[in-house]
């Protein structure tokens, strides 16, 4: 075996994270970086996502993170050099919780506040005039971002490693990685990967299913649920799972307006329009997930699913006629036991992962890119709102699980 390539930094995943994760190593100064991506940028769960952004997290540097990817969608063309913007629509994004979650609800939003992100509370009359198809009856306290929206996450992917390349970074492509060198071999050897808990190894490099070998004097796992196979190999444990959800398309029957993304947090459901004058549905209900092997999954919505996702949508919007199913599709979270990612060094020095996004991740994509970066480079967090430490992977092990101090009942911690 030999020695293929070489760079400061591998980034293993061309998905969202991994090509914001490149940009902001750039903007460090950082340029000798290689994304590795084992299909084509932007395949797996990003190609997949429903795009909705939004600011409305309990946690609060989930918060700050996804304000960040405010700032970068609104500016796009400007920040990341792409002509035609990213695809990015700030209709603004509503939520509505029943009596039990009010109070929860009016904390969050003034927590939100606090740190300077758009968002408010809103009275029935004013969510009447956004949403004019939706019966309110049910929901007893809303809040309002009006800077919220949805976006196209597989652009944007394409767009931050259009800005990486220009500052050196070079992407790979149709290249699976099977491995994560150690020090306990030579890069250019035969000598089976040491490292892991406890072994002091140090991450030296990865080898390809070609059997050829890049060095690197850092290692990014942001390859999503496929990150904890990686990880295993030199003894991390990465607490990831893959659940599968599932999406409908739906033709309203009749112009719905310009209506704002919709959390209905008492049908456990999100609605947004689609630019096509279709509506996406998607589900809030996480009580009951889906376990998946994420490269064998049923890729379209099932009939039981659809039979209970179209008596929430009935439920909700009772007045729009000859409601149609256009299409379906199902997609996979990589998700950990908190539902909230993994940013973190490892026991294996020069060894990073950005994994775990659990359907946080598009929104909140730039932030992690300068995490990542600020790691790898500085060790600790560049902004004073969003601590490292809220990421670290071994939150789990300490049993200290990153969680809303005021969530929503059904929602779980995806709120």
């Amino acid at each position: 075996m030999t020695v293929q390539a070489s760079a400061d930094v591998v980034i293993v995943g061309g998905g969202i994270e991994g090509a914001a994760a490149a940009w902001a190593l750039t903007r460090k100064g950082v340029c000798n970086v290689l994304v590795l991506e084992r299909a084509t940028v932007g395949s797996g769960g990003t190609g997949r996502s429903s795009g909705i952004v939004r600011c409305h997290y309990g946690v609060r540097s989930l918060a700050v993170m996804a304000w960040h990817g405010v700032q970068l969608l609104t500016h796009a063309t400007e920040i990341l050099g792409v002509a035609d913007g990213v695809g990015f629509e700030p209709v603004g994004y509503l939520v509505g919780v029943g009596p039990g979650d009010a109070a929860a609800l009016a904390a969050n939003v003034a927590a939100a506040a606090a740190v300077g992100i758009d968002t408010r509370l809103a009275d029935p009359t004013e969510v009447a005039e956004l949403w004019p198809a939706a019966d309110l009856a049910d929901f007893a306290a809303f809040a309002y971002e009006p800077r919220g929206g949805y976006g196209d996450a597989y652009r944007t992917c394409h767009a931050y490693l259009a800005a990486a390349r220009q500052g050196g970074v070079r992407v790979r492509q149709g290249v699976p990685v099977t491995r994560i060198l150690t020090s306990g071999e030579r890069a250019g050897g035969d000598e089976r990967a040491g490292g892991g808990e406890g072994s002091g190894g140090r991450a030296i490099g990865v080898e390809l299913a070609d059997g050829s070998r890049i060095a690197a004097g850092t290692v990014v796992l942001a390859a999503g649920v496929w990150s904890a196979a990686l990880a295993a190999g030199v003894g991390v444990d990465l607490p990831l799972r893959a659940q599968r959800e599932q999406i409908l398309l739906v033709a309203p029957g009749a112009p719905v307006g310009n209506v704002p993304v919709l959390s209905d947090l008492v049908g456990l459901q999100y609605v947004r329009p689609e630019r096509s004058g279709e509506l996406l549905v998607g589900n809030s209900d996480h009580s009951r997930p889906q376990w998946v092997d994420p490269d064998a999954y049923p890729g379209t919505a099932d009939p039981q699913y659809v039979e209970r996702a179209v008596g929430r949508f009935a439920h909700r919007f009772p007045g729009l006629p000859e409601v149609a199913l256009s299409s379906s599709y199902a997609g996979c979270y990589d998700v950990t036991p908190d539902y909230n990612p993994i940013i973190s060094a490892t026991p294996v020095d020069g060894l990073f992962v950005a994994a775990g996004f659990s359907g946080h991740g598009f929104k909140i994509s730039v932030a992690v890119g300068e995490l990542v970066a600020d790691l790898v480079v500085d060790g600790d967090s560049s902004h004073p709102l969003i601590p490292a430490a809220d990421f670290r992977l071994s939150r789990f092990a300490e049993n200290a699980p990153l969680v809303s101090p005021h969530p929503y009942a059904g929602a779980g911690q995806m709120r």
